[in-house]
């Protein structure tokens, strides 16, 4: 085995990489991971050729996508604190938990199935991604005296994602988001007034 990297993909093979990772990420929302290859292919303007080249597997497509999503939403998080007050950022990113969960849901399951123990870390680089932005908006909200001064971003995102799934499974979008600004209230409590 050698250690060599990959090659990096010609503008045009990366282009194409993107509009399918696009594509899939609009099916699977759509029609779930077991959406056709094809038309994933047909609204990407590509051959399917070019998708099984660059995702010989739908695991390996399914893959790609859980990635995509997960690196949309930890940038969002650092895009969030750029543009505005650190507790607003935090509500507004919480808040997005339940399309990012809702989307990852049936990718998570169709990658725990086909990867078996092997999903634990995709998983689990996922998770390290996201408490990392979690403790990067936590303490820029702590910071700013937004939030309790005893928030982890660890039991943070236990709630939120506890919260998040439970909805999931309901299906009720306005109860899920009533149950997270009620954790949004909690992280606030006994939080010093901003001066």
């Amino acid at each position: 085995m050698t250690d060599e990297k990959p090659r990096p993909l010609r503008a045009d093979a990366a282009r194409n990489r993107r509009k399918v990772i696009e594509a899939a990420t609009l099916a699977f929302d759509e029609h779930g991971t077991d959406a056709s290859l094809e038309e994933i292919a047909r609204t990407a303007g590509v051959g399917v050729g070019t998708l099984y080249r660059h995702f010989p597997t739908r695991l390996d497509l399914i893959a790609a996508v859980y990635r995509d999503n997960l690196d949309a939403f930890v940038v969002r998080a650092d895009e969030l604190l750029a543009h505005g007050p650190a507790g607003e950022a935090l509500d507004e990113w919480v808040l997005g938990f339940v399309d990012y969960v809702t989307r990852k849901r049936g990718m998570a399951t169709a990658l725990k199935v086909g990867l078996g123990p092997d999903a634990a870390q995709v998983m689990g680089e996922g998770r390290v991604k996201l408490e990392a932005a979690a403790r990067r908006i936590v303490e820029a909200a702590q910071a700013q005296g937004a939030v309790r001064a005893d928030l982890e971003a660890g039991d943070l995102m236990r709630a939120v994602s506890g919260v998040c799934m439970a909805g999931a499974e309901a299906v009720d979008r306005d109860r899920t988001e009533r149950a997270l600004r009620l954790v949004l209230d909690g992280v606030r409590w006994t939080a010093p007034t901003p001066s």
